[in-house]
């Protein structure tokens, strides 16, 4: 049995992390989406929101027998690793800067806490979204239903 940690900030969670979720899923039997706080990011919803968004949109997602669960966390990712019996992080990445800093990052989190990270390629049509981007968007006034699951567009109506 695989159990994977799919952490990120996920402010607000696109279709590019749902995507690296659901692909996550077709090799492991658990996945554990960690919505981590990041404090030097200005947060459009708070982490506990976030953690209800992907609740409500894994539950549509009814042709995956995977068991997800959705947690916040704050502090290292090492430290989820032995309670929640994490075989392996999977992290996205779209383009060579996101190589270069999730590369780093994985070879911290396997010196320090011994878990190994996969760097899943975004699928191409995802590949240019990025939760900033969502943002900006959103406040300038413009339409983002084709970039984010149904929960999150009804969410991000509640915020205008």
């Amino acid at each position: 049995m695989i159990t994977a940690l799919c952490p990120g900030s996920f402010d607000p969670p696109t279709n590019g992390h749902i995507d690296v979720i659901r692909r996550t899923a077709g090799f492991a039997d658990r996945v554990v989406v960690a919505v981590v706080g990041n404090p030097s990011k200005a947060a459009m919803f708070p982490p506990e929101r976030r953690v209800e968004l992907f609740r409500e949109t894994v539950t549509e997602w009814t042709d995956i027998d995977t068991r997800f669960d959705v947690i916040a966390h704050h502090g290292l990712l090492v430290d989820l690793v032995e309670p929640h019996g994490i075989d392996v992080i999977v992290k996205g990445v779209r383009a060579g800067d996101d190589y270069q800093n999730e590369h780093r990052m994985a070879q911290m989190n396997r010196s320090i806490g011994g878990v190994e990270t996969l760097l899943l390629p975004t699928s191409p049509e995802w590949s240019f979204v990025a939760s900033s981007l969502v943002r900006e968007i959103v406040r300038l006034g413009g339409s983002v239903e084709h970039l984010v699951p149904p929960a999150v567009q009804r969410a991000l109506g509640e915020t205008r």
